[in-house]
Order: C-alpha cells, then sequence, then structure tokens
C-alpha cells in the first residue's frame, strides 16, 4: 500500500481494496455503497469521461430506477464536498463535468492501481532489456500495492466486471514476477507460493508450468510428473480438454530430462552434421474429388454459411495457416448436409483437390473408423501404390502430411466422435481446408488447434418452411397452411425429422397435410412417427447412436430429464432431480452439452430439444423402475418448493408462511441472502415454478401444489403476473379438492381470489373469500379466518362499496389485532385508511394511515409501506395539500422500488402526475404518466390502455382555441 505520510495535503485514493481516499494521514467518509460506485468508475478511467449513461449502468446495471439520473447527481455532489471541502478554483477540482457526463482528475501516482501499473510497466522495460533483478523487483513493489479483493464491499454491474479483471491482472502479474525468479534461480523459494496459487487455480496451466519447471530444477522431478498429472485431469474432468501445446511438451522434456530445463545457460550447440539427404516422397498421381452428391433441395443457413466462408482468405490469397472448422450439433439438425453443400460451393478454391470421409464415430454398429484406417484411404486416394506406403502408422501419419505440405487440399472429416479422433488427419500445410462434424463440441480441438466452431441449431421458423415447400411445392402448402406450421411444430424444425414426414407426404401425394399433422399430434409422446425403415434416416435410431456414447450419469440424467415439464432448467434444479451433488451434476451437464443431447442457453440453464425429450422419456419407461421415477419427481418437485419458500420471506416480510414437510436429504434448496436475489431467482424461474404447480397436480401431489402456488404469490403480485397467480391457484385448488385436503382448499380459494382481485373480477374474489371464511371456520383457522375477513374489505374498497370497505376492515382490524399478526394489523389500517379517504372522512383516515405507518416501520415492512405512503398522497391532494402530496408520493417511489414492486411504482407515478397537472406542471405530469406507462405495457396492466387516453388528452390543444392562420 501507498504511504500515507508523503505529502500530507494532497489526496490518495486505493482500489486494490476497499475504495477509500486520505487526505493526508485523515481517512475520508465517501457515504453509501452507490456512491462508491461513482467514485470507483471515474478512478478506474481517470482523466477520461463517464458518461452519464455509464455511470447509471454502473450502480444500476439493466434496470435502474426512473429516478436514477437526479441520484446520480446527488452521488456526485455528495462526493465533490467529501474531496473539495474549499473550492479554491475551477483547476483544483476532483470531479469535473463534461459532456454528458464526468470524469476525475487525478494524477496516476494518487491512485493505487495507478501505482501498479506504472511499476509494472517499468518491469516491462527491463524484463526485455535482460535487467532480471530489476524487473523482480519492480514487479514486488507493485503486487506489494494490493491488499485485498479489489473493490471490496461494492456490488453493481461495474464492480464485478472490473473486480474480475483486475484479479486477473493481479494474476497475470504474479505470474511473471514468479517466472522472473525462477529465471534468477529462485526456484526452492517460489514452490510453496506456487503450490497454493495452484491449488486455488487448478485450471491455470501457466501456474503448473512455473511450478514443475520450479520443483524440477529443484530436485524433485517425480512431483513436477505428478503437479502434472494432477493439472491434466482437472481439466480433463473439468473442461473436457487435454492440457495445451506447452505444458505438454514440459512434461515430455521432463521425462527425458532435456538438458535445456537445467538452470545453468546451455552451452552452445554445435552445428548438427550433414546428413544423407531425405529422399522426396512420391508425388500423388491422382487429383481426389471424394465429396458426396450436394443435396439438390439445399434451402437456409445463409449466416451459417457465411460464418465458415468468412474463415478463408480474399480471392486467391493464400491462408499463413492451415484453418479448421468444427460444425457441431445435435443428431439430425443437418450437419453433413451443410457441410458437403458449402464443400461443394468452394471446391474451387482448392484446386489440389477435395478429401471425404466418414468415420462413423456414433455409428449403431460400434464400427468406428480409426484414424490409421482413415489415413491409409486418404494415401490411396492420392494415387500412392501400396507398395509404397510404409508399414508404421506414424510413418504413414508423415507422408500424409508431407503430401499436402505447400497443397490446397480441403478436408472433410464427417461424423467424429472426439478430438482425438480427428487430431491425426489434420494435414499442416496452410493452404488446406478441414471441416469436421460431430455430435460433439471437440472443445480441445478448439482450445488446442485452433479450429473455429459452429453450432447448428434447428432450422428457423422461415427455413423450415422453405425446406417443406422444396420438397411437397408451394401449392400444397398455401392450400393448407395452419397443417403446415402444425408439421413444422411437431418436428421441433428438425431438418432430419422434416425430411422423414416430407418423404411421407411425397410418396402419398392424396394424404392431406391435415392428416399427417393430425399423425404427429397423436403420436406426440412417441418417435414413431419419425420410424423411416432406415437406420441412416430413423429418428430414434440416430438419437440412440449419441445416447449409447454417453456415460453411465450422464445417460441417467438424460432420462430423468424427461420428468421436467417446464421450458429449461438450471443445474442446481438438475442436481435434486438426478439427487447428486451440484458439482458433480454441472460436469455431467457439460458432458450432455458436448454432446449436443442439452443446450446451454444462458450460463448454467440447459435446455432439450423437443424430440430429444420425447426420446429421453422413452428410455425413462424402459430403463428406470417407477419407484426411481417417483423419487426423482418427489426431489424436483421439493427442490421448487423449498427455494421458492426460501424466497418468500424476503420478497412478503412478516407474511404468514405455510408449513412444510422436510426436503428429501438429497434434495438441497437455495437460500437467499437478499430480496433482489430472491426476486431474480424467482423471475428466471417462473415459467418452471407454473409447470411446476401443474405437474404436482397432474401427478397426485396435490399437496406440493398448492403450497408451491401459495409460496410462490407473493413474485407473481409484485412483478403483476397476474395470469400466472390465478392460473396456478386454481390448478392448486382443483387439486386440493380433488384429494379432499380442507386446509389446502382454504389456502387456494383465498390464492384465487387475491388473483381475481387484481384483475378487477370482485364479485367472483368476494365468493371465494366468503368461501375461504367459512371454511376456515370450520377448520378452526383462526388466522386464515382473519385474512379472509380483512381481504374482503380490500375488495369492497377496490370496488367501490366504501360502506362494506369499512365494516370488513374493522372487523378484521380487531381480530388481527387480537391474535397480534403485525403484518395484517397494518393492511387492514391502510384499507381501513384508504377507505376512509374515499367517503371524505379525511381526519379519520389521516388517523388510520398513521398508525398503519408506525406498525410498518416498527417491523421494517417497505412493501406495504409504499402503500400506504401513496394513500397519504391521494389524501394530500383531496385536501389540495399539493407540496405534501408530492413528498408522500416521491417517498412512496422509493419504498416501491425498495422492494421492486413495479405494479405499486406504476400506480403512485399515476397519482404522482395527477397532482403534477393540477399544480399546472403539464410537462412533469405528461413525464411520470409516461413511465406509468411504460410499466403497465410491460406487464400488459389493464390500466395501460386508460392512461393512453389521459396522455392523448393532456396533448390535445384546448376547445376553444383559435386555428392557425397567416
Amino acid at each position: 500500500m501507498f504511504n500515507h505520510d508523503v505529502e500530507t495535503a494532497s489526496l490518495r485514493f486505493a482500489v486494490l481494496g476497499p475504495v477509500r481516499v486520505w487526505r493526508g494521514a485523515e481517512e475520508l467518509l465517501l457515504g453509501s455503497p452507490q456512491q462508491r460506485v461513482v467514485l470507483a468508475a471515474l478512478l478506474l478511467r481517470r482523466g477520461r469521461l463517464v458518461t452519464t449513461a455509464e455511470l447509471v449502468h454502473a450502480v444500476w446495471g439493466e434496470e435502474p430506477p426512473s429516478a436514477a439520473v437526479p441520484v446520480l447527481r446527488t452521488y456526485v455532489s455528495r462526493l465533490r464536498k467529501v474531496l473539495e471541502p474549499v473550492r479554491a478554483s475551477d483547476e483544483s477540482r476532483v470531479i469535473i463535468s463534461a459532456a454528458d457526463g464526468y470524469l476525475a482528475r487525478v494524477s496516476e501516482d494518487a491512485v493505487d492501481l495507478g501505482v501498479f501499473e506504472q511499476r509494472v510497466a517499468r518491469a516491462t522495460k527491463s524484463r526485455a532489456a535482460g535487467e532480471l533483478s530489476a524487473a523482480s523487483q519492480l514487479l514486488h513493489a507493485a503486487l506489494h500495492e494490493w491488499s485485498e479483493t479489489p473493490l471490496a464491499g461494492l456490488t453493481g454491474p461495474l464492480a464485478e466486471s472490473e473486480r474480475s479483471r483486475l484479479n486477473e491482472t493481479r494474476l497475470s502479474t504474479l505470474e511473471v514476477r514468479i517466472d522472473v525468479d525462477v529465471q534468477l534461480g529462485r526456484h526452492e523459494k517460489v514452490i510453496p507460493e506456487l503450490r497454493a496459487l495452484s491449488d486455488q487455480h487448478p485450471l491455470r496451466e501457466r501456474l503448473c508450468q512455473l511450478l514443475m519447471i520450479a520443483l524440477y530444477r529443484s530436485g524433485r522431478q517425480a512431483e513436477a510428473l505428478a503437479c502434472y498429472r494432477v493439472t491434466r485431469s482437472t481439466l480433463v474432468a473439468e473442461l473436457g480438454i487435454e492440457p495445451g501445446a506447452p505444458l505438454r511438451k514440459l512434461h515430455h522434456d521432463i521425462l527425458t530430462a532435456d538438458a535445456s530445463l537445467e538452470y545453468s545457460p546451455p552451452s552452445p550447440r554445435l552445428p548438427a552434421p550433414a546428413s544423407a539427404p531425405v529422399p522426396a516422397p512420391p508425388t500423388p498421381s491422382l487429383r481426389p474429388a471424394q465429396l458426396p452428391a450436394d443435396l439438390p433441395a439445399f434451402t437456409g443457413r445463409h449466416s451459417e454459411l457465411e460464418e465458415v466462408r468468412a474463415l478463408l482468405p480474399a480471392g486467391d490469397e493464400r491462408a499463413e495457416s492451415m484453418t479448421t472448422s468444427v460444425v457441431s450439433g445435435m443428431a439430425g439438425v443437418g450437419k453433413t448436409t451443410l457441410a458437403v453443400h458449402l464443400a461443394h460451393e468452394i471446391a474451387d478454391r482448392f484446386p489440389d483437390g477435395q478429401l471425404f470421409i466418414n468415420l462413423r464415430g456414433f455409428e449403431a454398429t460400434g464400427s468406428i473408423m480409426t484414424p490409421e484406417e482413415a489415413i491409409r484411404i486418404f494415401l490411396d486416394a492420392l494415387g500412392i501404390p501400396p507398395q509404397r506406403i510404409p508399414a508404421q502408422p506414424e510413418a504413414q501419419a508423415l507422408l500424409y502430411r508431407t503430401l499436402l505440405a505447400r497443397r490446397r487440399v480441403l478436408v472433410l472429416l464427417d461424423n467424429a466422435r472426439d478430438a482425438d479422433h480427428v487430431r491425426p488427419l489434420l494435414p499442416g500445410s496452410p493452404g488446406c481446408l478441414v471441416i469436421v462434424t460431430s455430435r460433439n463440441r471437440l472443445t480441445s480441438l478448439i482450445a488446442g488447434e485452433g479450429a473455429q466452431p459452429l453450432t447448428l441449431q434447428q432450422l428457423t421458423p422461415a427455413d423450415a418452411h422453405d425446406f417443406l415447400r422444396l420438397r411437397l411445392g408451394p401449392k400444397r402448402l398455401s392450400a393448407q397452411p395452419l397443417a403446415v406450421d402444425e408439421i413444422i411444430t411437431r418436428c421441433g424444425r428438425l431438418p432430419l425429422a422434416l425430411a422423414i414426414v416430407a418423404a411421407r407426404a411425397v410418396t402419398n401425394p392424396d394424404f392431406p397435410l391435415s392428416a399427417i399433422a393430425d399423425e404427429l399430434r397423436d403420436g406426440q409422446d412417441s418417435l414413431d412417427a419419425f420410424a423411416s425403415g432406415d437406420l441412416s434416416t430413423d429418428v430414434r435410431a440416430i438419437f440412440s447412436w449419441s445416447y449409447d456414447a454417453l456415460p453411465g450419469p450422464a445417460a441417467r440424467l438424460f432420462r430423468l430429464l424427461g420428468l421436467h415439464t417446464g421450458p429449461d432448467i438450471s443445474a442446481p434444479a438438475a442436481a435434486a432431480l438426478a439427487g447428486l451433488p451440484l458439482r458433480e451434476t454441472r460436469t455431467v451437464l457439460r458432458e450432455l452439452s458436448h454432446a449436443h443431447l442439452l443446450v446451454e442457453r444462458s450460463p448454467g440453464r440447459y435446455t432439450v430439444h423437443d424430440l430429444l425429450r420425447v426420446y429421453s422419456r422413452e428410455r425413462l419407461s424402459i430403463e428406470e423402475t417407477e419407484k426411481e421415477r417417483e423419487q426423482a419427481v418427489d426431489r424436483l418437485l421439493a427442490w421448487y418448493l423449498h427455494t421458492a419458500d426460501a424466497a418468500y420471506p424476503l420478497l412478503a416480510p412478516h407474511r404468514r408462511r405455510i408449513l412444510l414437510e422436510p426436503a428429501p436429504p438429497d434434495c438441497l434448496p437455495l437460500q437467499f441472502a437478499a430480496h433482489d436475489q430472491a426476486l431474480q431467482w424467482c423471475e428466471v424461474e417462473r415459467a418452471n415454478l407454473v409447470a411446476a404447480v401443474h405437474q404436482a397436480a397432474a401427478s397426485g401431489r396435490a399437496g406440493t401444489a398448492w403450497r408451491l402456488a401459495a409460496a410462490s404469490w407473493a413474485f407473481f403480485y409484485l412483478r403483476s403476473h397476474l395470469h400466472d397467480w390465478l392460473d396456478t391457484s386454481r390448478t392448486a385448488l382443483a387439486a386440493a379438492r380433488g384429494a379432499g385436503d380442507r386446509r389446502g382448499e382454504a389456502q387456494s380459494l383465498a390464492d384465487v381470489a387475491g388473483a381475481l382481485t387484481h384483475l378487477r373480477r370482485f364479485d367472483e374474489s368476494i365468493d371465494h373469500y366468503r368461501r375461504a371464511m367459512v371454511l376456515c371456520r370450520e377448520l378452526g383457522d383462526v388466522d386464515g379466518k382473519a385474512h379472509a375477513v380483512s381481504n374482503l374489505g380490500n375488495v369492497y374498497l377496490n370496488s367501490g362499496r366504501f360502506d362494506k370497505a369499512v365494516e370488513y376492515c374493522r372487523r378484521g382490524l380487531m381480530m388481527v389485532r387480537h391474535r397480534g399478526y403485525a403484518w395484517g394489523e397494518a393492511i387492514a389500517l391502510a384499507n381501513l385508511g384508504d377507505a376512509y379517504q374515499q367517503l371524505g372522512r379525511f381526519a379519520e383516515a389521516d388517523e388510520c394511515l398513521e398508525q398503519s405507518l408506525t406498525v410498518l416501520r416498527s417491523v421494517g415492512n417497505r412493501w406495504v409501506e409504499g402503500v400506504v405512503l401513496d394513500i397519504l398522497g391521494t389524501v394530500d391532494h383531496q385536501l389540495h395539500r399539493y407540496d405534501a402530496a408530492v413528498e408522500h408520493y416521491e417517498q412512496a417511489l422509493e419504498a416501491h422500488r425498495d422492494v421492486a414492486h413495479q405494479w405499486g411504482e406504476g400506480h403512485t407515478l399515476h397519482h404522482l402526475g395527477d397532482i403534477q397537472l393540477a399544480m399546472g406542471n403539464v410537462d412533469e405530469a405528461r413525464t411520470s404518466w409516461l413511465r406509468a406507462l411504460a410499466i403497465w405495457k410491460n406487464f400488459d396492466h389493464p390500466d395501460a390502455e386508460s392512461m393512453r387516453n389521459r396522455l392523448r388528452r393532456l396533448n390535445e390543444p384546448p376547445h376553444d382555441a383559435a386555428p392557425d392562420g397567416p
């Protein structure tokens, strides 16, 4: 860390740890974490402009509050007061306003990061000049600037990305420093440090390389080799790749005790003795042209084809290195078809010929073609007589590469199983292009040999239509467009499935396409409709080749995924489904993803193609017992239920929770530390939560269905997913009634009623609450009855029956007070206050609302506090206390944003616009209403149309306005 005692009048800044500032020896107070994020953003780009938009994103990310810019200006103002207590002149200012943003005028040596960067730059120059001791000293001093995790304690997109970048910078610098120390002969001294770093970063090959060199030069050859084995095992297990070429070479050099590894400088090498000239390889007598026929009806894939074309040099220029393209994707997605079509299209760019071979990596017979067999076939295609082909496979491979040296040949390697299947077949000539197709990603080929990946997905809807049009003709498609759409959907836009269905339609020209669509619909839980009778084009058979190649745990998880009914699945949910530890599950998911039996749509979230899902269910029914299937579903649904329950108290604090049975021992639900984290999980898993309620109900797990629906209502309410709320609650209610679960029926009646209230179906809501009230009385559930009574008051309030609202709110208030239920008391007081203000009884309204605020703040309930503040603003508006109304509305907006209550935020913005218009601030009213409309449009809120009408009327000229004239 830099010295705080020098230049006591100057400022010193730190970002390589917590963001801190000193003036001399005195540390300054920088305020909230968000305010420190603003300072960090300016310091990281010191001397350069940071725009307002960039600062807003740095603090709040993709969803900033509507008042983000004014709040940001407040943060900057507060920072200026801390950093610039006396403004002598503009030249002395630290934070400068410039264009659309700000910049920090801070010298490099006043920031610990700047000092670090300066020392590293000087060390780089010293090292390049051969001054290793000076470089080592500078690097040691540079790294001494780091105290702990950079930007510690800060959150947000900027802190996360910059923390990652700075940590990588530190680690890279540390590697350079250790490398220099090793070159200086400090082998034994760095070994403990390298061991610790390697344990922390097991995938970092450079650390392993340095540790192996240090161990070897310290006379510990066995430990150096053991270090390699550990790193290799980790890379294969975690990433599915082999170590890179430098680490493999070092391993080889240590095994052979290569003299270049010794610390003492190697003695000058003598020129190698002249040897007999190597005979030239036989000249090929043939120009091979082995490509299979192109598909005459090829269509689509324009962007994918362009991606591979871009790998080729312009015009007739020769490439500087051999180019490899790996085309991967699930079975039946059209990899070979695309590769062959592209190869024909660009064949004239390779005048020395085209080689093709099917490596049979996933054949049903298991007769995989070895690389040695493929090379012999290629040598024969290149015109080498059998008697001139060497006997040893290694010599054959050398001859193959020699023949292709300085030649321009296109090599298409179809259906490769893995990277090792391909490596011996790669030519060394820079003029060659290799196209590899595989159901696996061949990650190590991409990492080690620089191959360019291209992952094929199913066809786009437009390309799928073109696919059928070319095979069936435009008239047949235009005659039954709805049937065509259903065929494409049922085939999952998979080219192989579409080709099989098209072949059936072509061979039966009198069949209407609607009949074929009916066949697919009737067989939606089976792949029988895609059985062609030919193994090479039978969807089930082709899927089986990929499935049969899986290790046991991956095959089991693939089967179990057929039990998941949601659109995608997270790694933790998959771990619960399989009953496996999360780390092991992630490894298995990577294996399935590499085999293209899963698609990782976003980090840690996976989807299964519709037809693969059908296949997984077929394998599930054959290979898993009914007991195993039931246990897997129990674990999965328990995971969703218990994780939703863990989110509930953060979304609805102090609200009564539903009692749950313990989760199964091999089901580990998530836990949440903050409101935003819980809300984000619910949003990401929203479709899966809905699907899980339906699955639980359909499978006879009524208790899980109604409990999961009850645990999800707060999220649905906060995000205004009203139809999901109603859907899950009704499904839960039907399940509870079917199972004779009266407690579940009472809870679900209340949940349905809550959703109906917000959908403004008040009579239905009242009916459900009354039924819930009666049932709770029969069950002796006093809290449930009080909840129903209080909410009846709320429904009457929203439906405009204010006298009844007052009656039920008073009754509910008495009941919840008797039970000592603070949440219910606060809500009852809020509803009662709202009813009074609707009746014009403003003094009583004020009293109830203030009491409600007191209760809410005593328990920290910001959710309902925002609602109450909004009602207080409405009371102020009615009494023409405009300034007080604006203040209450702004406080309400702040509370809504604290809990991400966007539905409430929209309504408060609506009311704020009303008061601004009453005060004559038309532009401000328009802004508030536009912000409310933006929120309501996102959630398809029923008030969106009325807000559009308000805005239209606001923009219309007064009726008595004179027309424009000359």
